[in-house]
C-alpha cells in the first residue's frame, strides 16, 4: 500500500467555541469570538477548513456565548466536516469539561482538540496532515501542535514548553522563558477523561498528568502561528497574511 492509500486514522475533532472571548472586547460584546474575520473568514471556518483538508470528517462545536449566531453561521457550511452542535448554554464547561460532555462521539477513538481561534500559515505541508501522522499511541497520550514563541506574530509571552529532541514536552518553570507554545490543536485519546472532574476543568490538567507520565509530545508548527487575542491583533494579522500571498 502506497503512503497515499493509507486511510486516516484520525477523522474527528472537537472545536472550542463556546468562550467568552473577553480579550476580544468590545468586538464580542455583540459577536462570538469564533464569528470575528480575519483575512475575509471567521476565525472558526479557517479551523474547519483546515479540519477538512486533515481528513476530519465530524467536528463537534461547542456552542455558549451567542450560541443562537454561532447555530446560524455553522449551519450554513457545506460539505465536510459535517457539524454535530454541543451545548452549553446551560453552563460554560470550559475546555476540559466541554470536551468530556461530548466524549460519546469519538467512539472511543483518538481524536482532535482545535481552538476555534487557531490560525496560522501554512509550510511546504499542511500541519494538520504532519500532526495525524506523528500520532503513536504507543508512546504518547496527547501530541501538541507547538509554535516557535521568536517567530510567532502578536504573540510576546513567556512561553509555554521546552521539547526534547524526540517530542517529549516539559512546562516552563515560573521564572523561566520557553522557547514554544500551543499552537491550539492536540491529539489526546478519550480514555484520559476517565478519572477527571464533573463539571468545568480545564485541558491543562490532562497536560500536567501526561507531562508527569512523560507522554506528552509535540509537534514543530511548520509554517507561522498567529495570535489573534485581541481586536489590535486582527490588522495585524491580516496584514501578515496579504504579505504571505505577495510572496506566494
Amino acid at each position: 500500500m502506497s503512503d497515499e492509500q493509507i486511510p486516516n486514522t484520525i477523522t474527528r475533532a472537537f472545536v472550542l467555541a463556546a468562550g467568552l472571548g473577553k480579550r476580544m472586547r468590545p468586538v464580542t460584546a455583540t459577536l462570538p469570538k469564533p464569528l470575528v474575520e480575519v483575512a475575509g473568514k471567521a476565525l472558526i471556518d479557517h479551523a474547519l477548513d483546515r479540519a477538512a483538508e486533515g481528513g476530519i470528517e465530524t467536528a463537534v462545536v461547542n456552542v455558549h456565548w451567542l450560541a443562537d449566531l454561532m447555530e446560524g453561521h455553522l449551519a450554513r457550511r457545506t460539505g465536510l466536516p459535517r457539524i454535530v452542535l454541543s451545548d452549553e448554554r446551560d453552563a460554560l464547561l470550559e475546555t476540559g469539561g466541554g470536551v468530556k460532555k461530548a466524549l460519546d462521539r469519538f467512539a472511543g477513538e483518538p481524536f482532535v482538540v482545535f481552538n476555534s481561534d487557531s490560525f496560522w500559515l501554512e509550510g511546504p505541508r499542511p500541519n494538520l496532515n504532519r500532526l495525524i501522522e506523528a500520532w503513536d499511541p504507543e508512546t504518547t497520550d496527547i501530541l501538541l501542535l507547538v509554535a516557535p514563541t521568536a517567530t510567532s506574530l502578536g504573540y510576546d509571552g513567556a512561553g509555554d514548553f521546552f521539547m526534547e529532541s524526540d517530542g517529549r514536552l516539559h512546562w516552563r518553570g515560573e521564572r523561566e522563558v520557553a522557547p514554544f507554545i500551543y499552537a491550539g490543536v492536540a491529539i489526546l485519546k478519550p480514555e484520559l477523561f476517565a478519572d477527571t472532574p464533573e463539571g468545568p476543568f480545564s485541558l491543562t490538567l490532562l497536560f500536567d498528568r501526561a507531562v508527569k507520565r512523560d507522554r506528552l509530545r509535540g509537534l514543530r508548527l511548520d509554517g507561522q502561528w498567529l495570535h489573534v487575542g485581541t481586536p489590535e491583533a486582527i490588522e495585524a494579522a491580516e496584514a501578515r497574511v496579504r504579505e504571505s500571498a505577495r510572496i506566494v
